[in-house]
């Protein structure tokens, strides 16, 4: 199914075209193969009760949501258990999402640059989320598996592109996800910029993505490795055969386990190529208006 809540006229037809064919806007059920792509029942590695349990609450769907802040789409739909996407124009995400083209036929430029898990409202009001991630303030820096208010993705020069996937777990589960993140923020678990460099190197080499990260390091995880690794704790593969430390958030984005995706998708990073094909065909289409 797909519903489409608002309008997105802010993205052209080369902007749709441009966003992979396995990613579940277009392919709600995901039922075709491609490269790195398995048949779905080849990527449900669950219980056969759980994989029921999952099916039967959730379908593939994509809700798109425009005209909304971050705050406000956060406010709707971020849940505990919930993953969350997101994607920005800073170097460091392009760069990332840069390096996801190696997972598209097409070579176009992923998505998704950062991927957590909301943990749900607390005693001050907020919601929080928790995640891996690297953050430098004044005289202090973040480093590894934290716990942050959702209001850190309100920023949306920062935050440009967001994504929720709901994969309909049930109060058990969620409750043991939250339990298997929350000891990795208790042991300090670090963020690993070495396990990126060889994440990079297994996604210019396909055949390295199944295997134990070249870099890997002991207690230690970036954003979307963590979250695959908590999903695994539930017998939930995410990315099957693909180590979880070589796991990136497009990865996530792109999983054919059903689930609800709820997008707010303003702008993609882009090749200065990319950018230059569009303009040119946007010039090609005015001359022929003209004639």
């Amino acid at each position: 199914m797909h519903k489409s809540l608002g309008r997105l006229d802010h993205l052209d037809t080369d902007f749709h075209q441009s966003i992979p064919v396995a990613c579940p806007i277009f392919i709600c059920r995901n039922q075709q193969t491609r490269a790195g792509i398995l048949p779905v029942a080849n990527q449900l590695i669950l219980s056969q009760s759980y994989q029921q349990s999952i099916s039967a609450a959730v379908q593939n769907e994509t809700i798109r949501v425009s005209n909304l802040s971050n705050e406000e789409f956060l406010k709707l739909h971020a849940r505990p258990g919930r993953i969350g996407l997101s994607g920005g124009l800073t170097l460091i995400d392009k760069a990332i999402c840069r390096a996801e083209r190696h997972l598209d036929a097409g070579e176009h430029w992923g998505i998704w640059s950062h991927a957590f898990i909301f943990q749900g409202t607390r005693a001050d009001g907020h919601h929080w989320v928790i995640e891996s991630d690297l953050q430098v303030h004044h005289k202090h820096i973040q480093l590894g598996v934290q716990e942050n208010r959702v209001t850190k993705y309100h920023d949306e020069k920062l935050y440009a592109n967001l994504a929720i996937l709901d994969f309909g777990l049930n109060d058990a589960h969620i409750a043991e996800l939250l339990r298997e993140a929350l000891e990795h923020v208790a042991t300090r678990a670090k963020y690993s910029v070495r396990e990126l460099f060889g994440t990079l190197l297994a996604l210019r080499r396909q055949e390295l993505r199944s295997r134990a990260n070249v870099m890997a390091r002991e207690s230690s995880m970036y954003c979307s490795a963590f979250v695959q690794h908590l999903f695994r704790k539930l017998n939930l593969e995410l990315a099957p055969g693909i180590d979880s430390k070589n796991t990136t958030p497009e990865d996530i984005w792109r999983s054919a386990i059903p689930h609800t995706t709820y997008l707010l998708l303003r702008e993609a990073p882009q090749s200065s190529l990319e950018k230059l094909r569009r303009r040119a065909k946007a010039r090609v289409r005015l001359l022929k208006r003209s004639r």
